[in-house]
């Protein structure tokens, strides 16, 4: 299976559920205040992570396509996840990544390399 059929898929999530935005560009993380979202963050309502909860979203700037996904692994908590980039300019997702690279957690960020996708007739 080549890695365009993933992206389309993760297109497809975004296309077929809900974006729900809980936590606004500039607000406080509702446990640790002094970290301030740098983008739109969310879920995908319909969809599950690892934790039991929606996909994760960062929301960029762009348009509505996924641009790239944060893996992260928190120690802590013994949990890995992966956080969906919609619309983010490569300046937003390593704002995003900063976010998941503090106290337990790792972040690893892989971006969507468009030439790969097979041109649609």
């Amino acid at each position: 299976m080549p890695a365009s059929d993933f992206w389309l898929g993760l297109d497809q999530l975004i296309t077929d559920n809900k974006l729900c935005v809980d936590r606004p560009k500039g607000s406080p993380h509702p446990n640790y205040p002094s970290l301030v979202y740098p983008l739109d963050y969310g879920y995908l309502e319909n969809t599950r992570s690892a934790d039991g909860d929606g996909l994760d979203v960062w929301i960029g700037s762009l348009n509505t396509k996924v641009t790239g996904i944060i893996c992260t692994l928190d120690l802590q908590k013994r949990d890995a996840e992966i956080k969906l980039l919609l619309g983010c300019t490569s300046h937003e997702a390593r704002q995003a990544l900063a976010i998941h690279n503090v106290g337990s957690q790792v972040g690893l960020l892989l971006e969507r390399t468009w030439q790969t996708e097979p041109r649609r007739r």
